[in-house]
């Protein structure tokens, strides 16, 4: 699969993954947000690529140009396509990086299939620990809230709940042609792979799992974030892990691989290259 832009994997229920892998040198792992295709990776791909990385992403079952299995959207399941895509590849001394969603998957493939081929990760915008309010959770979100967000606006018109949420995704200065495109990429995804994703994000509890994270971890998060609010999600999920850190974009949303594409991958690039993680705290990644 080196040098190859466009590779299928095999899932173990025969589930097609569409993957990306750009340049070569040392693994980044990329694993999109809900509703997202690989396609969305593709700045800070382009970026690190160039800089020597080789750089692999895939389109999560239901999304993109993988197969649209009906089923499978529980973590396990995706923690173990993972798992393909990463043994496929022959990944080692990874640098997994997930946004949003993504970063529960890269939790759940860590607490499911172990460190041996993981080097590191960086979770932007997560979603861990946990959105749904609860005993243990009590600033999160009532469940009776998303199940209404599912069944009144994705199930009736989910391009209008698309446009209303676009903007606050994105920073002020995000082109329209930019929107365009996430825009596009959201929309490519199967209803029901979002519909049935996202009940498995907002019911998830990853605190556990966060604090038997055994490698090194920075958590990159915008405080303007109203998706996954940094006080709810980013500043909780690197208290948590054993050896996990937080570098906060000031004024930045919750997409950040739109909006901060640049910084991102340069924050990046050091934390791959195991740059002490205040460095990039410190906005000194690009020296």
């Amino acid at each position: 699969m080196p040098g190859s832009t466009n590779a299928c994997v095999a899932t173990s229920d025969g589930t097609n993954l569409f993957v990306r892998d750009w340049g070569g040198g040392q693994p980044i792992v990329f694993v999109a947000s809900w509703s997202m295709p690989s396609d969305s990776w593709a700045y800070p791909m382009l970026a690190l690529s160039e800089r020597g990385f080789r750089c692999v992403a895939f389109d999560r079952r239901g999304h993109g140009r993988s197969d649209d299995p009906g089923g499978g959207y529980d973590f396990d399941t995706l923690a173990d396509d993972i798992a393909a895509v990463m043994a496929a590849g022959d990944l080692r001394d990874v640098t997994m990086v997930g946004h949003s969603v993504g970063c529960a998957e890269i939790v759940h493939y860590l607490d499911r299939h172990g460190s041996d081929r993981v080097a590191r990760i960086a979770l932007v915008s997560p979603t861990t620990p946990a959105l749904s309010a609860s005993e243990h959770n009590p600033a999160g979100v009532e469940p009776e809230v998303f199940d209404q967000v599912r069944k009144l606006q994705f199930a009736r018109d989910f391009p209008q709940w698309i446009e209303d949420n676009l903007r606050p995704f994105a920073s002020a200065d995000t082109s329209a042609a930019m929107l365009d495109w996430v825009r596009g990429m959201a929309l490519g995804a199967s209803l029901q792979a979002v519909v049935h994703l996202n009940r498995t994000l907002t019911a998830a509890d990853l605190t556990g799992a966060l604090g038997r994270i055994d490698v090194p971890t920075l958590v990159i998060h915008g405080d303007r974030d109203v998706s996954c609010p940094i006080e709810l999600t980013g500043r909780r999920t690197a208290e948590l892990v054993p050896d996990g850190h937080l570098a906060v974009y000031e004024g930045a949303p919750h997409g950040l691989f739109v909006s901060h594409h640049e910084r991102l991958s340069a924050d990046l690039a050091a934390f791959a290259l195991g740059r002490p993680w205040r460095d990039v705290q410190n906005g000194e990644s690009g020296k």
